[in-house]
């Protein structure tokens, strides 16, 4: 497969969650761990910010975490070794081998070319496309393999949500420009 077919592909966003723990005190983290944040009026968990890699995890005391804002896969492994570092030395209990997986990856994408939506609609006609330009100006395609949401704009800029692997996201990507060189 050529790979520059991919070259505007981009990261957006990494969305990771699992375990780390058996329970988590998050009054106690709150206060021994910097930027780390607990308002349980407003959130039921704490909130970790971290600059390097710039990313925000939820912590809960069921000692569950959800990672987010990360952009790629070291990033991702660097930030939980940051949060594992940290509640070690708060003094939580964690697990040798944390329970974390990707659970979403967010990507752009630039097919290149105007992309006419209404014909997209009429074309397909297919009950896995939404496409009110009035209430919001993209269409979303769903595909169902791999399970991927496609947002597709007229500019021929594309969101693609939903994919756990890239490769997942390119090959609903190519499933998605098969069906609309068909189309344009």
């Amino acid at each position: 497969m050529d790979d520059r077919k991919y070259d505007s592909l981009k990261i957006e966003n990494i969305v990771a969650s699992g375990a780390i723990a058996d329970s988590i005190d998050l009054a106690e983290i709150a206060k021994k761990v910097d930027h780390c944040e607990l308002n349980t009026k407003r959130f039921p968990g704490a909130v970790f910010r971290m600059d390097e890699p710039k990313s925000a995890s939820l912590i809960f005391s069921s000692g569950k975490v959800v990672l987010t804002g990360i952009r790629d896969k070291e990033s991702l492994d660097s930030g939980l070794a940051i949060i594992i570092r940290s509640m070690k030395d708060a003094g939580v209990e964690t697990y040798a081998k944390p329970r974390v997986a990707i659970t979403n990856i967010v990507c752009s994408y630039d097919i290149g070319k105007y992309i006419n939506l209404n014909k997209v609609v009429i074309t397909l006609n297919l009950e896995n496309i939404e496409y009110e330009p009035e209430q919001f100006p993209g269409l979303v395609y769903r595909i169902r393999d791999p399970k991927i949401v496609a947002l597709l704009f007229s500019s021929g800029k594309i969101i693609l949500t939903g994919g756990k692997n890239l490769d997942d996201i390119k090959r609903g990507l190519d499933f998605l420009e098969q069906k609309l060189e068909s189309i344009m």
